[in-house]
Order: C-alpha cells, then structure tokens, then sequence
C-alpha cells in the first residue's frame, strides 16, 4: 500500500515539474519575430526613399524600394525570414527554460558530492542521514536516490529471498528513474528537429535569394545590377540567419544532453551502491 502511495505521489510530481509546452513557446515566437519582421525589419528608415516614421508595406510601392541597411536587406527576404526567426526565437526561449528546469533536477548542490556523501553512508549502514541528504539535496535525481533508499529500508523487513529483494530495489529505482526522465528530456527534440530545420530554411531562403538575381540577369536590357545584389544579398542573410540557428541548437541540444547524461550516470551509481550495498551487508 505505501508504495502505490509513493508511486501515486511520484506521477503527481512528475507532472508538477512540467516545463512550458513548446507548441505555446513557438506560437509566442511567431507572434514575436512576426512583429519584428514588419515593425522594425519593415521600418522605412531601413529603405532608400522612404519616410524615416513609416513603414514600407503601409504604402504604395514601398516593396519596390531598396534597402541601405541590413536590416531592409533582411525584410526584403520575404516570407521565409519571420520563419527562420521564430526557429531562431524558440531555441533561445527553450534553452533558457530547459536550464532551469535541469538546474531543479539537479537540485541545490554539487551532484558528485551528493553521490559521494550517500554512498558514504550506505557503507555505514546509516539510511536515515543518506535520507536527510536526499531531502536536503531536493530535485529529480534526489527524488529517484530516496526512492530507492525507501524501497531498500522496505525490503530489510520482508521475508523474501535475498535476490528478489535486489531485484525489487532495481525496480522501484528503474520505475522512480521512468517518472522523471521524461520531464528532464522535455523540449530537447524539439530543438535538436530545429538544428536541422533551421539550415534547411536558411537555404530555402538562399534559393529564393538568388532566383531573384538571376531574375535580374535574365531582364532585358542592361543588367539591373542594384537588383543582383538586392537579391545576392538577399540570399547571404538567410544563409547566414538559418545556419547560426541550426549551430545555436546544436550547441543548446548537446549541452543539455550533456547535462541529463551526467544526471543519469549519477542515479546508475546510485542504484548500483544500493544493491551492492544491500548483497554485501544482508545475509537474506
């Protein structure tokens, strides 16, 4: 009965630590690099000809106007750069959520002096401080160990064989381990699917750029060659723009998992010392 408790209360803080839903974070990036496509991107400033407090698509020909910033240059990249910017927007706004919420899993202090100190007292055969260190420790990881000590105080009092027990505490801190992963993993394949999609804009972005160009070289007449670079431009910005998204995600994607490895290797440990300790120290 206490451990469908446990169990119980696991779930309910499985779901308590919960990040922010990417599909809310995307829609709130969009809306944002949405408005700085047309408000600040857009600014007629940005254009040559047009009134400095206007915006080039709130007049007549404004989209024929040419840029003199990189700023124009990027608005002149058309419906592709609000993309590549809510792909760019949502990496930085997860990566900052998945910091704290990986900072919580770790919880207050040093995870190697944490391991440390627990298996320390495993060795002395003194739960009730190797306890005292997970409540203080907090955070996922923290959680699975106590779980674990639990299930080992559990297992000292029934009358069960001695490789059963073992097996009983590799279970509760394998299903302990399958509550929290998933809140610790949360959002990253989302950014690793962006560190691929961003470059794959950046360039869809780039093949538009230079269709314009050689939409250019292809007039008749002299060669328009403001609109070559206009259009050569055009494409280098995207280009540039989706790769430093995709390497952003990748950086972000690798250092979290970096992060939830450690994590993991931690509560192998963990659940290693617990029945190595109790095959070592109990004769049934």
């Amino acid at each position: 009965m206490e451990t469908k408790k446990q169990t119980v209360e696991g779930k309910r803080e499985g779901k308590k630590s919960r990040g922010i839903s990417a599909f809310i974070v995307i829609l709130a990036a969009l809306v944002l690099a949405e408005l700085f496509y047309y408000f600040i991107l857009g600014q007629g400033g940005n254009f040559e000809g047009a009134p400095a407090g206007s915006f080039i698509w709130g007049f007549e020909g404004g989209e024929k106007l040419h840029p003199h910033n990189l700023l124009g240059t990027m608005y002149k990249g058309g419906f592709v750069v609000p993309i590549i910017l809510t792909l760019l927007l949502t990496v930085v706004i997860l990566s900052v959520e998945r910091f704290f919420a990986l900072s919580k899993a770790k919880g207050k202090g040093n995870l190697i002096n944490f391991v440390y100190d627990v298996k320390s007292d495993l060795r002395k055969g003194n739960l009730t401080a190797a306890e005292a260190l997970c409540a203080k420790q907090k955070g996922s990881v923290a959680a699975i160990v106590d779980a674990g000590l639990k299930k080992y105080k559990e297992m000292e009092g029934m009358n069960l064989p001695k490789e059963q027990k073992i097996e009983e505490i590799k279970a509760e801190i394998e299903e302990a381990t399958a509550l929290q992963l998933p809140s610790m993993q949360q959002n990253l394949p989302i950014i690793a699917t962006i560190s691929t999609l961003g470059t794959l804009m950046g360039l869809f972005g780039t093949v538009l750029g230079m269709i314009k160009s050689f939409q250019a070289l292809g007039t008749a007449g002299a060669v328009d060659s403001v609109a070559l670079s206009v259009g050569i431009s055009e494409a280098l910005v995207n280009t540039a723009t989706g790769i430093a998204t995709g390497a952003l995600a990748i950086i972000s994607y690798s250092y979290f998992s970096g992060k939830i490895d450690n994590m993991t290797y931690a509560i192998d440990e963990m659940g290693f010392a617990l029945t190595q300790t109790y095959a070592e120290t109990h004769n049934s």
